[in-house]
């Protein structure tokens, strides 16, 4: 299978020597410091539009001896969620009926994972959701108070309409410009920010090497951004659902200093990740799914492009019955073999839609090539922990294709005879890697602090058109496959590697 990234547990992958994995050649692998600035900032005004991501420090955290994998839960749907109430960091709501079962769905999805140790929020909606994932494990539950939710102040308890009558400009405000709210006296994201921060120092010093920490949405999301060094602007960017499941990887550097980070995925969710809902609170009529091909015969072949495998024809497959669900307008593959077969398997299925009772009249799918989707790289050479290969001149050169490629899926997805456009696109785990940087507003220097696999999905939506910044819903999605997907975390016995 191929894969950017670190292996999971489950995987045929040989376990990869992470200083060799994430050494850096030239520049292809990001370094949290000041010298890895994503590209020029824009201002306060074009924010909706554009993402700018100054790095707003240095991410400075404390060096490691051993490997680290962090899986970041969000706690399942509460009372106030289900009323639309604002929580903040009050105490007063209680996991639903609902919540429990959420709850219940990520302990199965957990249960055979190797946790050393759990931290959690000391809020009660937060708490349960950990106790019921945590089941008879032995280790003991910490709480942290900083893992609480966002402290919103006078905000805490309101209605959204009762926000707006009460409190106009500055429910705008939040709104439209989160990370300059202010409300008595307090600049909550910032806040939130500073704090995450303060966490991952407590959660890294653990002598511990498989974390899980079970929190609340707004506090998972600046864990998320803090520890890959993006600023408060990337608030409501990195979205995290009632029981959403997010791994991030710490490895440590040869020289010491702050460890090499890696997002190993994002919001794998209970639910289907692509069934109705709003992103960030807002509905979206646009949306990219960027989908990496089956899992190909390259291992065994010396050959350049070749067909999926059984795994891959399987994969693509139940890829293709996930978005039987989504009436997709069109599919972009790369010329290449593997996309080009699992683009079509799409295709088939959405067009059979009728006939499998997802819809009542037959669905027209348009499918095109699009050369700049192609890796251009041997991919019998893409063995595990292959990015730290490439020479920068060829990652430049990819990444180079996906921004051209990534400017034609937004002109697709900006069809103005298409009002609610969903566009598929199906590359090489690589490729969509830079569409996603590029759709960040990132740079190359990126590229190495995302991780996908084979057969996986990630859901972008535009609830402010083509042209607006880009809601992630997933990243590296594999629930789907069933028994065939990769489990979320690794084994750490007898990990002398890692």
């Amino acid at each position: 299978m191929l894969s950017a990234g670190l292996p999971l547990a489950g995987s045929n992958h040989h376990r990869i020597n992470p200083t060799l994995f994430f050494r850096t050649i030239s520049s292809s692998l990001k370094q949290l410091d000041t010298s890895s600035s994503p590209s020029s900032s824009s201002t306060a005004d074009d924010d909706d539009r554009k993402l700018s991501s100054p790095v707003t420090g240095t991410a400075s955290f404390p060096p490691l001896k051993v490997g680290k994998r962090v899986v970041l839960v969000r706690h399942g749907q509460s009372t106030w969620n289900a009323e639309g109430r604002i929580q903040g960091s009050s105490d007063y709501s209680i996991l639903t009926q609902k919540g429990e079962a959420q709850a219940e769905t990520s302990r199965q999805m957990l249960v055979d994972d190797s946790f050393d140790i759990c931290f959690s929020s000391p809020l009660k909606r937060s708490k349960r959701t950990a106790d019921v994932i945590w089941g008879s494990r032995k280790a003991e539950i910490l709480t942290d108070y900083d893992l609480r939710e966002i402290d919103l102040y006078s905000f805490q308890g309101l209605l959204k309409h009762e926000g707006i009558e009460k409190y106009g400009p500055a429910f705008r405000q939040w709104q439209k410009d989160a990370p300059n709210f202010n409300i008595d006296g307090h600049y909550p994201v910032r806040e939130l920010w500073d704090r995450a921060s303060s966490c991952w120092k407590k959660i890294l010093v653990h002598d511990s090497g498989s974390v899980l920490v079970v929190a609340h949405n707004a506090v998972n999301q600046a864990l998320v951004a803090t520890a890959m060094g993006l600023g408060t602007e990337y608030f409501r960017v990195l979205l995290q659902s009632n029981c959403g499941v997010s791994v991030l990887d710490f490895v440590p550097r040869p020289d010491g200093g702050s460890p090499y980070i890696c997002l190993n995925r994002l919001n794998q969710t209970p639910g289907s990740p692509i069934a109705g809902g709003s992103s960030a609170g807002r509905k979206a009529s646009k949306r990219i799914v960027l989908v990496c091909h089956g899992s190909t015969q390259a291992s065994n072949s010396d050959a350049d492009d070749t067909s999926m495998d059984m795994l891959g024809t399987i994969q693509s497959q139940k890829t293709a019955e996930l978005l039987l669900d989504l009436n997709v307008k069109s599919i972009i593959s790369s010329p290449r073999i593997a996309p080009t077969e699992t683009a079509n398997a799409i295709a088939r299925v959405q067009e059979a839609a009728d006939c499998l009772g997802a819809d009542c009249v037959p669905r027209y799918v348009e499918t095109k090539q699009l050369k700049d989707l192609d890796e251009s790289v041997n991919a019998s050479s893409l063995q595990s922990g292959w990015v730290n290969e490439f020479e920068d001149e060829l990652l430049t050169e990819i990444w180079d294709r996906s921004g051209t490629a990534w400017k034609s899926l937004l002109d697709e997805l900006s069809n103005e005879s298409e009002p609610d456009n969903i566009v598929v696109a199906v590359g090489h785990p690589i490729i969509n890697i830079g569409l996603l940087t590029h759709c960040l507003n990132l740079t190359k220097d990126w590229m190495g602090s995302f991780h996908l696999d084979a057969g996986s999905i990630t859901v972008i939506d535009f609830p402010d058109g083509p042209f607006g910044r880009g809601v992630v819903r997933c990243i590296n999605y594999s629930a789907h496959l069933g028994r065939w997907s990769i489990p979320i975390t690794r084994p750490t016995q007898d990990d002398e590697e890692f």
